[in-house]
């Protein structure tokens, strides 16, 4: 799902766009197969049962089978899908929830660090944490961030794209020697997505 459009300012692009990876629905995933197996042969269990009572446990089995499903794989599913993380030209945007929607926005010009890790099981799924420092207080950490490697040197780019950091040589100037270098003048347009 393509963040809208008519949230990001003039001449932002989204770079990337993701939800925290698959791997943190496999829990809730099991916990779906399981239920559902125990509730069928519970189910079955309770057809023999003498009436009224076989009616009276079928359907308490179906009520608790119900609930667990809802609790144990719906909640994180919806939680999953509403969860997403989104580096812009501008920005990195995290927004998570259904009933209580909380996000957080950091302009590119205020991170200071960016940096990732993962263990084995992260790299076997292709995931990893995001941590970024910037001018508050504590480093924000994004858990699960698909191709997170790919996603932190996206973001590193974006924040060290600057047009006033680009360097020209002095014309003439040989390319095995020194260069004498000055900063290109100010109304140099930026490069990249900036534009």
């Amino acid at each position: 799902m393509a963040y809208p459009d008519d949230l990001l300012s003039q001449n932002e692009e989204v770079v990337v766009h993701s939800h925290p990876h698959f791997k943190m629905l496999i829990f809730p995933f099991v916990a779906f197969v399981i239920t559902i197996a125990a509730a069928v042969w519970l189910l079955l269990l309770a057809q023999d049962a003498t009436a009224p009572w076989n009616n009276v446990a079928m359907i308490a089995i179906g009520v608790v089978a119900l609930v667990l499903v809802v609790w144990l794989f719906l909640t994180p599913l919806v939680r999953w899908r509403t969860t997403h993380f989104i580096v812009t030209t501008d920005r990195l945007i995290a927004r998570e929830g259904v009933l209580k929607r909380t996000g957080i926005d950091i302009p590119m010009s205020r991170i200071n660090s960016v940096q990732f890790e993962h263990g084995l099981l992260d790299r076997v799924f292709g995931c990893g944490t995001l941590i970024i420092e910037s001018a508050s207080d504590e480093p924000l950490r994004f858990d699960d961030i698909p191709q997170v490697e790919r996603v932190h040197t996206v973001i590193y780019r974006e924040v060290n794209d600057n047009p006033y950091d680009d360097y020209q040589g002095q014309p003439g100037a040989g390319s095995g020697g020194a260069q004498n270098t000055e900063p290109l003048p100010r109304n140099h347009p930026p490069r990249g997505r900036r534009r």
